[in-house]
């Protein structure tokens, strides 16, 4: 098992591999597998990438993220100017479902709400508006309704966890209750949990995804 002081190290030399962060800028503690971030950024898709680096790392249970955002003079928007290069970047990201989204900005913090049919498309609002500058966060509380009205398969759901080289599906329990999936069991890592979710988003017809895999490490 890592020692606190390794896997301080381990994220801190993860945060220093990414190009977009500037190590300096972030703080890094770590106590029996929870690692904090504090520090200032300039951006919130820096903060988003620290908290990303982190939990790909080996040993993290958890993280909390402390980092704040702070806007050079330049760099500072009106929420309206913010909204309308939010709708903007959809336009160009994504596939028409625009439309289905609505975005409010209040002091610099995006809510995003409303109705779509896949969890990418969710998480493609998501990212267009975290990679705007003047962005402080995100609230993304869009509902993924399918159209699809057949069941969910969760042969398939297994299947799709067998085929990716990350997972251990023999660990990982899949259960469907209408359009609803539950994940139970256990993973390695916080990137495998992530990884599972995202698999089981993937399948026509699910609504919600209740994530309960347990993570317990490899030594």
């Amino acid at each position: 098992m890592k020692t606190n002081e390794e896997l301080q190290k381990d994220v801190q030399d993860a945060i220093k591999w990414e190009p977009l962060l500037n190590a300096a800028e972030i703080g890094v503690t770590a106590k029996d597998g929870v690692v904090t971030l504090t520090g200032v950024v300039d951006c919130y898709s820096k903060k988003s990438e620290a908290e990303n680096a982190a939990k790909g790392v080996t040993g993290v249970q958890a993280v909390v993220e402390k980092i704040e955002i702070q806007f050079g003079a330049t760099w500072r928007k009106t929420d309206t100017e913010i909204a309308t290069e939010i709708l903007n970047a959809f336009k160009w990201t994504w596939d028409g479902s625009d439309d289905k989204v609505q975005v409010k900005v209040e002091n610099g913090w995006v809510t995003l709400s409303g109705e779509l049919q896949w969890n990418y498309q969710k998480e493609s609002a998501r990212k267009a508006a975290s990679n705007l500058l003047g962005v402080k966060g995100v609230t993304n509380n869009i509902t993924i309704k399918s159209e699809s009205h057949d069941q969910i398969e969760k042969e398939g759901i297994e299947k799709a966890l067998s085929r990716n080289w990350s997972i251990d599906e023999q660990s990982i329990l899949v259960k469907v209750s209408g359009n609803n999936v539950s994940l139970t069991g256990i993973v390695h890592s916080l990137f495998q949990k992530d990884e599972a979710e995202r698999i089981a988003w993937n399948a026509p017809g699910v609504w919600a995804v209740n994530n309960e895999l347990s993570i317990v490490y490899k030594y």
